[in-house]
């Protein structure tokens, strides 16, 4: 039985690097499956356009390299007839594509993208589908290890194989340090994710006054935690202060030769984790691609608009935290990806727009199956088994429970659907959508869209006799960008996003998010 399936599109890489491209790339994951043996990890490589190889999986080939439907079909089918621990992407969205899920928050020019590309999907069970609330029960440990789209020579993803093969855990002793960056608009938010994930916050650099030029020292800590903004097809991360400037806080550029292998980072950023062309736009690599090529084992980013509370925490803060913790806790970095997905969706009653398209734009690039750091008192090993057979055991227990944890939250948890056709709200509930539109600095007159909360068939709780049901729930949505909010900088302004929670047809409960 195979723990760690390697899937890719043998023909893109022909496409892209030649047959002689595609055999050194072979070369290289051979070499890495010879050192997951050494770790004790039994890895394989398919090719999803292989058809004697996918017809032996009971799945059809992939015929055309960049349908996402076709894609996840292969991929699940690969995957139920390999039951792996670990399923490891290789390539760019150009080899193996992300899955075009819809953006439940959409709203141009606002929030303009209209796909959240995601690898989500491919870490559920459920089949091809590009509904979000679909989503909500990741069970597989997913992670992609990705060449650069748009590249005519393997050099950059066989550095990256490499690395993986060379990587060595580090006692969690060594993650005691971090690097910290906010903007300083969000300096009370980052600092609560900070203490929640190291105990304290002093650590912390805000953007401005920080800038560009990160001393190398200040990089060093292996561990990651950036809340900046971000930009489409952008080598670089912005700060931000009171008036508006929106100066350089990190770029691609600038961190180059100063990261460390082992490094291990989560970005809120906007698009802090989207893998454009750098090559035929001759830009600067994706930050977070840049950060694998100087052997970081790991980076958790997103590949569209993201948000968070201006104060306080929420979306991007809580899913980047849990991702952080559970790679302190041990977990290696894709199981801790899926770990900090399950936390997310368990962590509210119901899953809200923002809560959905959180969930699928943030993606792991890298190797799942490294762990960064190793936690004392691990269980003995009983006798009679060699030890790397206990961690398979016990890898295989997780991989149990976490499968239970997916499998109980799709069947159990609400989350909104599409938007509703426009209807007429209650007198109550357009007085507090004006009051909440005001105090997220929109105009008093804006258009907010519902979405109905759906539960799975068969989880609601019948009404007891003699009480009544349990009132509807809807969830009210503006997202749009504050009037008179230019920027000094010349930097486009940054949109909120206004939700309130309705209830038996009242406004219980809303908040505002920014767009990082």
């Amino acid at each position: 039985m195979d723990d760690k399936l390697i899937v890719s599109h043998r023909g893109a890489l022909k496409t892209k690097y030649g047959a002689a491209g595609v055999a050194r790339v072979r070369s290289a994951v051979r070499a890495l499956i010879a050192a997951d043996r050494q770790r004790g990890i039994r890895s394989r490589l398919v090719f999803l356009d292989d058809a004697r190889a996918m017809k032996t999986l009971g799945g059809p080939p992939v015929t055309l390299a960049g349908s996402p439907a076709q894609t996840k079909a292969a991929i699940d089918a690969a995957f139920r007839a390999t039951d792996p621990a670990y399923l490891m992407i290789l390539g760019a969205p150009d080899v193996v594509p992300q899955q075009d899920v819809v953006n439940p928050m959409h709203a141009p020019p606002a929030d303009p993208d209209p796909v959240a590309w995601s690898d989500l999907p491919y870490a559920c069970e459920v089949g091809y589908g590009r509904e979000a609330s679909a989503f909500k029960g990741p069970t597989r440990v997913v992670g992609r290890l990705p060449d650069l789209t748009g590249a005519t020579e393997p050099s950059y993803l066989i550095g990256l194989l490499e690395a993986a093969a060379a990587h060595t855990t580090r006692d969690v002793a060594e993650f005691g340090d971090y690097f910290g960056l906010s903007t300083a608009t969000w300096r009370a938010s980052t600092a609560l994710s900070l203490f929640n994930v190291f105990g304290q916050s002093k650590a912390m650099s805000v953007s401005p006054p920080a800038r560009e030029a990160i001393p190398a020292a200040r990089l060093a800590p292996l561990l990651h935690f950036i809340n900046c903004h971000g930009g489409l097809a952008d080598p670089r991360f912005y700060g931000e202060d009171a008036a508006g400037h929106q100066p350089v806080s990190m770029s691609s550029t600038g961190i180059a030769g100063r990261i460390r292998r082992g490094t291990v980072a989560a970005a809120e950023c906007c698009y802090g984790g989207e893998m454009y062309d750098s090559v035929t736009l001759g830009l600067p690599l994706p930050i977070g691609q840049h950060y694998l090529a100087q052997g970081a084992c790991g980076f958790l980013g997103s590949s569209t608009i993201a948000y968070g509370p201006v104060e306080g925490n929420g979306s991007a803060d809580l899913l980047t935290q849990y991702f952080l913790l559970a790679v302190l806790e041990g977990a290696s970095i894709g199981r801790a990806t899926l770990m900090a997905r399950q936390r997310f969706a368990q962590q509210t009653n119901e899953l809200d727009p923002t809560d959905l398209k959180t969930l699928a734009q943030f993606s792991l690039l890298g190797d799942p199956s490294l762990h960064p750091a190793r936690v004392p008192g691990a269980t003995g090993v009983p006798q009679g088994l060699a030890p790397l057979e206990v961690q398979r055991l016990q890898r295989r227990e997780r991989r149990i429970a976490l499968r239970t944890a997916g499998e109980w939250l799709d069947a159990t948890k609400p989350a909104t659907a599409q938007p509703q056709p426009p209807a007429r709200a209650s007198a109550a509930v357009r007085r507090a959508l004006t009051h909440i539109a005001e105090l997220a600095g929109l105009p008093a007159d804006q258009v907010f869209v519902a979405y109905a909360v759906e539960s799975p068939a068969g989880s609601a709780t019948p009404p007891v006799r003699g009480k009544s049901a349990t009132p509807p729930t809807r969830y009210h949505l503006a997202v749009a960008t504050p009037p008179g909010a230019a920027r000094p900088s010349g930097a486009a302004p940054s949109a909120v996003a206004a939700l309130a929670r309705e209830v038996g047809g009242r406004i219980v409960g809303y908040r505002v998010y920014v767009q990082r």
